[in-house]
């Protein structure tokens, strides 16, 4: 995969990505935080944002989103092909839900 091609899925990604956020945030925003991993601040710029802004977000050649986890133990829960499937991934989402939401600097 050339650079170019890169940065235009990056591009799609987020787009994509901040599209479902500011859906989310928009019919439910307690949920949505909790889902995303965002704080209130976070929450009211993505509900506010014009299709203009987003599209302009969207272009930036960095990921937006992130994989909310860091740790082993919580990527090989939702990975899981185990019997028990919604176990695990419910006590991953118990863990997930004790890490700090982002915070806007």
């Amino acid at each position: 995969m050339d650079t170019n091609q890169m940065l235009e899925e990056i591009r799609e990604v987020n787009l994509g990505y901040i599209l479902l956020a500011q859906q989310l945030v928009r019919e439910d925003k307690i949920t949505a935080m909790y889902r995303l991993g965002i704080n209130q601040d976070v929450a009211d710029i993505l509900e506010r944002l014009t299709s203009s802004q987003m599209v302009r977000m969207a272009g930036s050649n960095m990921l937006l989103c992130r994989l909310r986890f860091d740790d082993a133990l919580i990527a090989e829960m939702l990975s899981s092909h185990s019997r028990d499937h919604a176990v695990s991934h419910s006590h991953a989402a118990i863990l997930m839900a004790g890490q700090p939401v982002e915070t806007i600097t």
